[in-house]
């Protein structure tokens, strides 16, 4: 048995992958309106007032749980969980909230002895995939550039909480970020700048972003992101003999050397068309154990502590 703790939009999306799969579940959420919402869109029952009462009740531990919960809850429902000994969670990305929630999950992790995986669903985008055999054939990244520009105008009016919009860098533009250093290799060494301090009311900390550096690889890196302005989430690797193009990302195209067409790749995509792209094979790899693609706990304390504070300028 599998557990879904969050009937919102996120828990919606990965019972239809368990429906479609054909997984036993039981469906956690808080409030009559997701609850009712999730029963409506998948046809499943959804239990009603929240973790901590549904625990009280004492049901089994299950072999497995997915939270997909609010960002605001995500680290204390995690926690709750571990406590009541399920050892196998697949956490929302970015796992936290506020980035000093990092080391009290991380702790919480390890005491538990159990495995806790974020859902960076991106890196099982079939465009990526598709990517990963082109750059494993062309003997891996030699350079790439990113962009993580969030459109600062639909974002400031959207209902959010405080959380959600203070932390948007690591909430939402950690999810281009994750993808590139997936593909790309992790900062060996970076330098960041970031500016536009309080010019978003939502987002004080910040509003503009550049840096570089090179990876674990020997792969040059640039970014930036500038929410004041147009722009997109952009990722382009660069290999000795082709140029890759996410742009967006659920898609893939080419540029050959010596060439400046540029050409869709075709990919077999309809799981990412069926489903929210990348939550099937996300979704299907967590329940098989298989956590090689995944970003754990552990991994995210180190990539908050070795380049997301610099990048963000985030202090907690």
């Amino acid at each position: 048995m599998i557990w879904i703790i969050g009937t919102g939009l996120m828990g919606i999306e990965y019972a239809k992958v368990l429906n479609a799969i054909g997984v036993e579940y039981t469906a956690i959420g808080r409030g009559e309106l997701s609850a009712s919402a999730f029963e409506k869109q998948t046809g499943h029952q959804a239990i009603r007032g929240g973790l901590t009462a549904y625990l009280a009740t004492r049901p089994a531990v299950p072999q497995q749980a997915i939270v997909a919960v609010g960002i605001e809850a995500l680290t204390d429902t995690c926690i709750e969980l571990l406590g009541y000994g399920v050892k196998h969670i697949l956490q929302e990305k970015p796992g936290i909230g506020w980035m000093s929630e990092i080391r009290r999950l991380d702790e919480a992790v390890n005491r538990a002895g159990a495995d806790v995986v974020l859902a960076y669903n991106r890196r099982f985008y079939s465009s990526v995939l598709a990517a990963e055999k082109i750059i494993a054939e062309d003997g891996g990244v030699s350079s790439f550039n990113f962009e993580f520009t969030e459109w600062s105008h639909t974002i400031a009016p959207l209902p959010k909480t405080k959380v959600e919009h203070q932390t948007w860098f690591m909430g939402n533009s950690s999810h281009v970020i994750d993808t590139a250093f997936f593909l790309g290799g992790q900062p060996k060494e970076l330098t960041a700048y970031h500016g536009g301090e309080n010019v978003l009311t939502w987002h004080p900390s910040g509003s503009k972003y550049a840096g570089a550096g090179i990876t674990n690889n020997g792969a040059l890196f640039s970014y930036q992101g500038n929410w004041t302005a147009p722009g997109r989430w952009v990722i382009e690797m660069l290999t000795r003999k082709h140029r890759l193009y996410f742009k967006p990302m659920e898609t893939l195209q080419i540029q050959e050397i010596g060439s400046v067409a540029v050409n869709p790749v075709e990919i077999d995509n309809r799981l990412d068309v069926d489903f929210k792209p990348g939550f099937y094979l996300q979704t299907q790899a967590f329940l098989a154990g298989d956590y090689t693609r995944f970003c754990t706990v552990a991994q995210q304390k180190e990539h908050i502590e070795r380049y997301y504070k610099a990048m963000s300028g985030y202090t907690d």
